[in-house]
């Protein structure tokens, strides 16, 4: 019936029936039992697929929205704290470092503390400056760095655009947008 798989979009790559797979944040192990889209079954997924899955010994209420499911040989990032390049969209007064909006990024979302302003973005060249700003305002561009409090899957835009890329919310609206340079630090299954 309806609803009774998860469903998902193959971001990058594909997989076929069989296939050895984990699931991030989480970290379970488990192998694509099927593959469906539009209730017809099919042998292998790829890369822009709409589907609905089913993994050999997880129930569906195992899978959680932002979930990533990749090869555990390459499995899919799970950030602690990363780089980004941001563009300041609207906030009414400053952003300063420690400022916790929510992060959305793919399917997740999550609160997350701008922990550092390394650098502004000058407006004419498109190159970081040298001094540390203070604070961002509306329309300045900056690198910064971004701590998610809780584990969650995302991946430097230069090797996976579909899961590099998120937004800053806060009180319903968007703060900024930004991709992320690369992951500092991988969440560790002791942090958890």
């Amino acid at each position: 019936g309806v609803g009774t798989v998860p469903v998902g979009r193959v971001e990058t790559g594909r997989m076929n029936i069989g296939d050895k797979l984990i699931v991030m944040p989480g970290g379970l192990q488990t192998e694509l039992r099927s593959v469906e889209t539009h209730h017809t079954p099919l042998k292998s997924a790829q890369a822009g697929d709409n589907i609905g899955f089913n993994l050999r010994g997880i129930a569906k209420n195992e899978i959680r929205r932002g979930d990533v499911i990749g090869h555990p040989d390459n499995p899919p990032t799970v950030a602690a704290e990363f780089t980004a390049r941001i563009i300041v969209v609207y906030h009414p007064t400053a952003i300063a470092a420690g400022y916790t909006p929510v992060i959305h990024a793919h399917t997740t979302q999550g609160a997350a503390t701008i922990t550092e302003l390394v650098s502004k973005i000058d407006g004419t060249t498109g190159q970081p400056s040298d001094d540390k700003p203070k604070s961002l305002k509306s329309g300045d561009g900056a690198i910064v760095k971004i701590m998610p409090l809780r584990p969650m899957c995302i991946e430097s835009f230069s090797e996976f655009p579909e899961l590099g890329r998120f937004a800053l919310r806060d009180m319903g609206a968007t703060v900024a947008a930004g991709v992320v340079q690369k992951v500092d630090k991988i969440w560790s299954a002791d942090k958890k």
